[in-house]
């Protein structure tokens, strides 16, 4: 097995906290790192009924950037993709209502500062067409 490239295990590390910091706030794990031809979905969780896709944004300062700015259109159009794959493929999931979130972690790992945006974004019908 290879290990992660530096990259790769700083986003796993953010990841792993999200997940931490969600739970933490009720949520439940469903999945990390949900690949499909269509992309990835880095967590998905359960909040009540809602079944949520988590996109998770890592940035050490966001003086320049917010980090839930490079979720552009694009990325969300992927994000709604992939999760139409894992609720067609997990179709108990598909019953209850779902919903977009983004955590962005920023400032030192010893000390990091979390934003959750609930419901970060919407996609009209026409955005996976």
């Amino acid at each position: 097995m290879d290990r992660p490239t530096k990259a790769q295990a700083r986003g796993q590390w953010a990841e792993r906290r999200a997940a931490w910091h969600l739970r933490g706030r009720g949520l439940k794990l469903i999945a990390r790192n949900y690949r499909c031809r269509f992309g990835e979905v880095d967590l998905i969780m359960s909040d009540g009924e809602a079944t949520v896709f988590v996109e998770v944004k890592r940035r050490r300062n966001d003086a320049f950037m917010n980090p839930a700015e490079s979720v552009d259109v694009h990325k969300q159009r992927r994000l709604a993709m992939a999760a139409g794959a894992f609720l067609a493929a997990h179709p108990r999931y598909g019953r209850h209502p779902a919903r977009f979130d983004v955590v962005t972690i920023t400032g030192p790992n010893y000390r990091p500062r979390f934003d959750w945006i609930r419901d970060a974004f919407q996609l009209d019908d026409s955005a996976g067409h």
